[in-house]
């Protein structure tokens, strides 16, 4: 089934869909029932039942009207396609129109990839407020800092008023704590004015570990033989359940007007059909809306050049880009000398693996098998990376939140974030990170019980991956994830943006984000994939040449705290940190830490 480009006008075939201002239709998957009641507004109307375990009912219904189901027990549960919700997970669903919004950027069709700046944001700690409004205030401020792009972590309706969002249980529902289906989209609409793209982080490996009532009537849902590691997998190979995840990124990017999506732990979509549901949830997308610029983004464990394959002319058949974890970590053993958990396959030749990372993309092979037979090359551009120094997982998931900034020197920092943004894959940075944001990004959730009591033991085994526990410091010391006050305490303090140094670093990151519009994005918008050559150096030092054709990108990296002899480079320099004057680099020797890149025109 193809969505309509209207939004809110097509109807889907899961939950409820209003066909004019009065009347509306209500599905619901539920095959381990043999009969199910819809409940409007408090009166009971029986469902239809159709083929294949579905139920369904029209009748007059208006927007804002509340609605859950009936199973034949009696239990009341929500629609698992919610668009709203009054209270939590499990309180009743509201209907709502999504084609009341006006769109002040109705023209808006997106921007190129190579365009891409991201700053991955999450809605709760953004802000004072924590709201979709509240956020929509802030977003000139990334717009004047030269992000193009903001990824908006996971915000599908969870149990509590607070958490980073992977543990959606109504994958439609915004979350009621943030606002409203208009809040959201007046987010996306105020974004889109400011030439901003917006990202929406998905989940679709899981579903959260409390208040989903989908296991009660439709336990083929899920494949209990087939863990992840956070509970039963998602039996994609049921024609129900993939229409349930094709129709939600369909309505994020329609109803919504996302400009695309971050698919998060996509090693954990396991899936026996042909083709995948990664496969064809792209392919339909792309299909549905071929005049926008809708970039699909992954994180994949398994590295699967497949999934992020570029076609003849070089454009995306599948998916835009995945993150690139082997960069940071790579980057992150050098920088601050951490060797434990995650970063322990880097502490070998850590050099190399940055070198490689930068050039070619992953430093570590891929582990799985290739999902997509149409594929068949072995190169990729490097726009099918997103590069990062911390992300939320890299910071909240160490012992007390530190980000980078407080865990390296100001020099190396700054050599840091200008390869970050002057390699050519696509950087993203964290929220605050444009203005050198200190505070803290802490884990943080809204459990009780015994999900409490094992997310606060679980802390300590997620501290020792990113880094271990501080000296002096004992699992005594950790901040409690389900205490408010980590919350609160996690978010951005706006005052050290207008803070002198913030000043300074925000100006810094523009005009890291401007020689990157001028000079570098240029480059990636050429047809094919660039060569690249890495020049033999010791460690301490990266050199990496990337040819676009004729036309060549230079970068010589030092950092280490002495001055380096470093490769020649033809060329102007675009950027460097060294002061003016500085004649070393023509003597061939680069201070450090240091950074200097170079173009040759085509």
């Amino acid at each position: 089934m193809q969505q309509q480009q209207a939004p809110g006008l097509f109807k889907r075939t899961w939950g409820a869909s209003l066909i004019s201002a009065d009347a509306a239709y209500f599905r619901l998957w539920a095959p381990d029932e043999k009969a199910a009641r819809l409940i409007l507004n408090g009166t009971p109307h029986e469902m239809q039942a159709l083929d294949d375990g579905w139920f369904e009912h029209s009748l007059t219904a208006r927007a804002g009207d509340l609605y859950c189901f009936q199973l034949s027990d009696g239990s009341l549960v929500a629609d698992p396609a919610s668009s709203a919700q009054k209270n939590g997970p499990s309180g009743p669903s509201i209907l709502v129109d999504q084609s009341a919004y006006r769109w002040k950027s109705a023209s808006w069709s997106g921007r190129p990839w190579e365009e891409a700046i991201i700053c991955e944001l999450h809605i709760g700690t953004f802000t004072p407020d924590g709201t979709f409004r509240a956020a929509s205030e802030r977003l000139a401020h990334l717009a004047d800092a030269g992000v193009t792009v903001i990824e908006i972590m996971p915000v599908a309706q969870a149990p509590g008023a607070r958490g980073w969002g992977y543990d959606g249980v109504l994958h439609f529902a915004p979350h009621n704590a943030y606002g409203t289906p208009d809040d959201l989209k007046a987010l996306v609409d105020r974004a889109h004015s400011l030439g901003l793209m917006v990202l929406l982080d998905v989940v679709y490996n899981h579903f959260g570990p409390e208040e989903n009532a989908l296991p009660r009537y439709a336990a083929d849902f899920f494949n209990k033989d087939r863990a992840t590691p956070w509970g039963a997998s998602i039996a994609f190979e049921q024609d129900a359940v993939r229409r349930f995840f094709i129709e939600n990124a369909l309505y994020w990017l329609g109803d919504f007007r996302f400009d695309g999506l971050r698919i998060d732990a996509t090693e954990q979509i396991r899936d026996s059909r042909k083709p995948h549901i990664l496969v064809e949830m792209a392919r339909e997308i792309r299909e549905t809306f071929p005049a926008r610029h809708v970039h699909l983004v992954i994180e994949d464990a398994h590295r699967r050049r497949s999934l992020v394959g570029r076609g003849p002319e070089g454009i995306a058949e599948l998916f835009t880009a995945a993150w690139n974890d082997d960069l940071h970590n790579a980057l992150h053993v050098v920088a601050t000398g951490e060797k434990k958990g995650h970063y322990r396959p880097f502490a070998a030749e850590p050099w190399q693996k940055i070198r490689e990372a930068m050039a070619e993309g992953f430093a570590l092979p891929a582990k799985g098998t290739e999902i997509s037979s149409h594929w068949t090359g072995d190169r990729l551009p490097p726009q099918a990376r997103v590069n990062f120094l911390q992300n939320h997982d890299q910071i909240g998931n160490r012992a007390f939140g530190e980000r980078l900034v407080s865990l390296v020197g100001a020099d190396m920092m700054r050599v840091l974030t200008a390869t970050l943004m002057l390699v050519p894959q696509v950087p993203l940075l964290f929220m605050g990170e444009e203005y050198g944001e200190t505070q803290p990004f802490c884990f943080f959730a809204d459990y009780e019980g015994e999900i409490a009591e094992a997310i606060r033991s679980g802390r300590q085994g997620e501290a020792e991956n990113f880094g271990g526990m501080p000296r002096g410091k004992t699992t005594a010391d950790l901040p409690d994830p389900l205490d408010p006050r980590t919350f609160a305490a996690s978010k951005l303090r706006w005052d050290r943006a207008e803070s002198p140094a913030g000043r300074r670093h925000l100006a810094f990151i523009r005009e890291l984000a401007d020689i990157r519009q001028r000079h570098i994005a240029p480059l990636l918008k050429q047809p094919g994939v660039p060569g690249h050559r890495i020049l033999p150096t010791g460690d301490g030092l990266v050199a990496v040449d990337w040819m676009f054709g004729s036309a060549v990108l230079a970068l010589r990296i030092n950092l280490t705290d002495e001055a380096k002899p470093v490769p020649p480079f033809s060329g102007e320099p675009i950027f460097t940190t060294m002061g003016p004057g500085d004649c070393s680099l023509t003597a061939g020797e680069l201070p450090g830490p240091g950074i200097v890149a170079a173009v040759t025109p085509g």
